[in-house]
């Protein structure tokens, strides 16, 4: 809708007061909110904010930024009285887009798609863990381990889980599934795929209603990607295809392709199978992600590809007869700590480098990759993902491809945030070695 149209849906609504959100580079949502009365204002000339109090922003001698509200993403929280929330983009003093925006990365990468006649679309398998809190309000960190995938929810959980579809409703966000997933309390909820830029939009959204409105029923909603060791952990799952922008099409179709999959899928998901070490950083980016990917617990570990092993990076799903519209992969390792703006970006980058280099594309995996040895995966050809932060942030240190994705002040900023965080961790003295050392030597 356009501004004054916008306006008329504020009065309309009620709305007194406008929640202006935008994202740091690690996918924290960031906010202010503003009376009603500023709304016109804020739609004309954007919100001016000190820009060095958002890490992997500006320094203090250049603080000065300003954002600029998004009409098409306006949507009411229903779990805050009179109020709307609009997305932002993230703007110099100058009037340039600013480079160390999310969001702006993620156009930057569609806009080359687009510049070769495709439209990516996306979506993601969002998964996260509902903790009932103690007395003290501590979250009580247990499970009583996998088995629980489709199970009914109690009626504590379906009222909440009903109270997060109504507010994604109230944000124009369109749910297709909700359900329990493999662990005890842990939970999934699905929404319509749609242009990359509207699923991270959504996907930024939907952790925030989520635990916005786990906590008014004093619960914890966490999408730590492994919470608890000898469960399975929690995955952002990303299904991937490309539609021609002239004709609204599918090209990731084929109907005698191998699978179903054309020529050109079939290039996208090698460069995603080749470039995959230099993003993981990227979709996986904390210290725990790379305790989720593990063998074991239904995370992927090699990298390759197939159609009905889920023990692969990526998989084809099966599409339903004449739906070609759905065919499209799945990238198994992305979990919900990323930021979906960068995240989305990096895939899409290592796609499209595959198609515009011509990669081949191995054979296929529909084998328990799992089961087999270093001798056999050698055989194979099937590499493994980084085993740690510190070792994917190696990878990410020499990748020109992410550097120029993610452009010059992300690719340093995230880097630097991320190796601080590994030193924090790698000098961190944890309860594990106080449990195997502290009495024995």
């Amino acid at each position: 809708m356009d501004k004054e149209t916008l306006l008329s849906k504020i009065k309309e609504d009620e709305v007194k007061f406008l929640v202006l959100q935008f994202s740091d580079i690690h996918g924290l949502p960031k906010s202010f909110t503003i009376p009603v009365a500023k709304a016109a204002e804020a739609l004309k000339h954007g919100v001016w904010f000190d820009g060095s109090s958002v890490e992997g922003f500006t320094r203090i001698a250049e603080s000065d930024m300003f954002l600029v509200p998004d009409p098409k993403t306006y949507g009411l929280l229903e779990w805050v009285e009179n109020s709307a929330r609009l997305i932002c983009d993230v703007y110099t003093p100058e009037g340039h887009p600013f480079a160390g925006d999310p969001r702006f990365a993620l156009r930057q990468a569609m806009r080359e798609a687009q510049d070769l006649g495709y439209v990516y679309k996306t979506g993601v398998e969002l998964e996260f863990f509902l903790f009932e809190k103690d007395a003290q309000g501590k979250p009580i960190l247990e499970s009583k381990g996998n088995g629980y995938y489709f199970n009914a929810d109690t009626s504590r959980l379906a009222q909440v889980k009903d109270e997060i579809i109504k507010a994604f409703t109230a944000l124009n966000i369109e749910v297709e599934m909700s359900h329990l997933e493999v662990a005890h309390n842990q939970h999934e909820i699905d929404f319509k795929y749609a242009d990359a830029l509207t699923t991270a939009d959504n996907a930024m959204t939907f952790k925030f209603a989520v635990k916005s409105i786990a906590e008014k029923h004093n619960l914890l909603a966490s999408f730590m990607p492994k919470p608890i060791f000898g469960v399975n952990g929690s995955g952002m799952h990303t299904h991937q295809s490309l539609f021609d922008i002239k004709e609204d099409r599918n090209v990731f179709y084929d109907e005698k392709g191998h699978y179903h999959l054309s020529g050109i899928a079939e290039k996208f998901i090698a460069g995603l199978l080749k470039h995959i070490k230099e993003i993981s950083v990227v979709l996986a980016p904390t210290v725990n992600s790379y305790k989720r990917l593990t063998p074991g617990y239904e995370a992927p570990v090699y990298i390759c590809w197939a159609r009905q092993n889920r023990s692969a990076l990526i998989r084809i799903p099966r599409a339903f007869a004449g739906k070609t519209e759905a065919t499209r992969l799945e990238l198994r390792c992305p979990d919900p700590s990323a930021n979906p703006y960068l995240a989305f970006a990096a895939m899409l980058k290592a796609g499209l480098c595959g198609i515009k280099n011509n990669y081949d594309l191995q054979a296929p995996s529909e084998e328990d990759v799992f089961k087999l040895d270093d001798v056999k995966l050698s055989q194979k050809h099937i590499d493994k993902l980084p085993a740690s932060l510190s070792e994917a942030l190696d990878y990410y240190r020499k990748s020109d491809l992410v550097k120029e994705t993610l452009g010059e002040h992300i690719y340093h900023e995230f880097y630097k945030a991320k190796l601080k965080e590994w030193d924090e961790f790698r000098i961190a003295v944890t309860d594990w070695e106080k449990e195997k050392y502290l009495g024995v030597l």
